[in-house]
């Protein structure tokens, strides 16, 4: 007997609820606690790694920016020590501070250097020379400066090397800069002068701050130089920096004023330089998160062992007292009634649910069916009314007795000569026979529309004279007969455009409607002005109000239109007015060209 079937043998001899926990425990607790704590250790290995690795990169690229910083300073001093017009003026003896400075001022290497380079914060050459006077950045080398460290280090030291110096400002505020000191040989006059070179701190704020992390700066013993926190410059905060070692390099975890804190700390020694710069970049938020993380997984295995083992006890006493009544159900099912879900019957909380949904999923599908018959006679209605509103509006006259007798005036007037009114009856009966040939119709061709609205425009050009100007623009190809639209669509929309976009214009007012295709599939019908426009907030209010007729008031012209595109051709086509203030109005008319095309 092999393994497998011991195991069966055994479990065959056991009841069902004991089975289950033993699988419980073997095959799910024991593994998940076993995964869960390898990924809660490997989590915190990476999440350390990462945060470790973003701070030596943080602490690689002020390093770096640090090193060209300095590299160039170097270069600044080594130029101007080489430099035989700086030589010239410092060696030479004046006779008056007049003549030093007008060779001063001929001397611009400095003024330009200080103007292009923002790394360099100040910049001052200080001689021996006793025939010249503090001038610009050239300064006397008296015997209270003669005497001090630097001074007296710079004539000492063949090359240039590194001091932090504090200074004061006059407002009292105390700043810690990063300095280079060189001496300038002046072998001419068996002299030499000192050249002073301080760092920007905002050059390298603007450079180094542009992350959360914290950067601290310091140079050899002295105190800090730059920090992000302007309370640690000019101290000299523990890090645990070894300064004996010619290298000294870390990255991990240091306790920094009580806390734990990830770090990255390195050393640079400047271009030509024995000096040390001492780079430490914190990052006080790595090890918080880290501990938060241990913390969340922690309560997230907690959850992860607690919540299953209370569900699998709860189903596994639930699930052992039905064992009878599924193996009745399978008794059932081996007797050819495979019908179980709906066989499965009983007086428990589960049965009755079962029975509810169904009840419920057949109220739903009824309530659903009620509601798309409901919704298709209330389209339905809702295009009667709108049959009705326009016949009702076609028909507030008798359009036949209006034009027969408009043909009487016209001809009267024709007889009395007066050919100016005689043309504008005429008009208007023309206009009046588009609206009783088009009344009780669903459709007309696009060219009569058009028709139509040049008759419209006329008439009131006879009105307003130099006041309206019209212009038709069609696209070069459309054919006009080809198309069919929904007549006395666009006259509102004309109509408007006079009476509130052109009611403010003396003359030079213009509408222009513009004609074409789009994609092969829409025609766009765009009807603008000139005049005085609508702002933003007025616009959005039209828009809103043309979807609800209680809202739109005097807008009923756009909701009707809107309404009748929407009846017609679906909600994908519509109107949209855009407008600003003193340029004009536009009301775009976007149909279906595949649905109004006649073939």
């Amino acid at each position: 007997m092999n393994i497998q079937n011991k195991l069966l043998w055994v479990f065959s001899k056991i009841k069902v609820k004991k089975q289950l926990f033993f699988i419980y425990f073997s095959a799910l607790l024991i593994p998940i606690i076993l995964i869960c704590l390898f990924l809660l250790i490997n989590a915190r290995h990476l999440i350390y790694n990462h945060y470790k690795s973003v701070v030596e990169s943080d602490n690689l690229r002020v390093k770096s920016i640090m090193f060209d910083a300095a590299t160039n300073f170097y270069k600044i001093a080594e130029d101007l020590s080489s430099d035989q017009q700086l030589y010239d003026l410092l060696q030479t003896e004046y006779s008056n501070s007049k003549e030093f400075r007008t060779a001063c001022n001929k001397y611009t290497r400095i003024f330009n250097l200080l103007a292009n380079d923002t790394s360099v914060n100040s910049l001052y050459i200080y001689t021996a020379n006793d025939t010249l006077s503090d001038y610009n950045n050239i300064k006397y080398a008296s015997y209270e400066i003669q005497n001090t460290d630097w001074f007296r280090a710079s004539v000492k030291k063949p090359g240039a090397f590194w001091k932090t110096v504090k200074r004061t400002d006059k407002y009292n505020n105390h700043y810690w800069e990063l300095t280079l000191y060189r001496r300038i040989p002046l072998v001419a006059a068996k002299s030499y002068a000192v050249l002073v070179i301080t760092m920007s701190n905002n050059y390298l704020k603007n450079r180094i701050e542009n992350n959360n992390l914290f950067t601290i700066i310091s140079l050899n013993e002295d105190p800090v130089f730059y920090c992000k926190n302007r309370n640690l410059i000019g101290t000299s905060p523990d890090l645990g920096i070894n300064r004996l070692e010619s290298y000294f390099q870390y990255a991990g975890k240091i306790l920094y004023k009580n806390h734990t804190t990830m770090s990255a700390i390195s050393t640079l020694k400047p271009y030509m330089s024995d000096d040390k710069l001492y780079i430490t970049t914190l990052d006080f938020q790595a090890m918080p998160y880290l501990k938060n993380v241990t913390k969340t997984y922690g309560i997230i295995i907690l959850f992860i062992i607690l919540i299953p083992f209370v569900l699998i006890f709860i189903y596994i006493r639930y699930f052992s007292a039905r064992v009878e009544i599924l193996r009745k159900g399978m008794h059932k099912a081996s007797g050819g009634d495979y019908d179980i879900i709906d066989s499965f019957q009983g007086d428990d909380e589960i049965s009755e649910t079962f029975s509810d949904l169904k009840i419920m999923i057949n109220k739903i599908k009824k309530k659903e069916a009620d509601i798309y018959v409901s919704q298709l006679t209330e389209q339905k209605f809702i295009n009667r009314q709108q049959e009705m509103e326009f016949k009702m509006l076609a028909s507030q006259i008798n359009p036949h007795f209006l034009y027969n007798t408009l043909e009487i005036i016209r001809m009267m007037a024709f007889t009395s000569g007066n050919k100016e009114v005689a043309t504008a009856i005429k008009l208007l009966g023309k206009s009046m026979r588009y609206v009783l040939e088009n009344t009780g119709t669903s459709s007309t061709t696009l060219k009569k529309e058009l028709d139509y609205i040049n008759i419209y425009l006329s008439i009131q050009k006879l009105r307003f004279h130099d006041r309206i100007h019209y212009t038709l623009n069609v696209q070069e190809g459309l054919d006009l007969d080809k198309y069919q639209i929904l007549p006395l669509l666009l006259q509102p929309i004309v109509e408007n455009a006079i009476i509130h976009g052109l009611k403010d214009m003396e003359e030079t007012g213009r509408i222009t409607i513009t004609i074409k295709e789009e994609d092969k599939e829409l025609l766009l019908i765009d009807i603008s002005d000139n005049g005085t426009g609508i702002s933003e907030e007025e616009i959005q209010e039209l828009n809103a109000n043309i979807y609800d007729r209680d809202k739109a008031s005097e807008g009923i012209g756009f909701y009707n239109i809107k309404q009748r595109i929407k009846l017609c051709y679906g909600p994908s086509y519509g109107m949209d007015i855009q407008s600003k203030r003193e340029e004009g109005t536009l009301v775009r008319l976007k149909l279906p060209l595949r649905n109004i095309t006649e073939e």
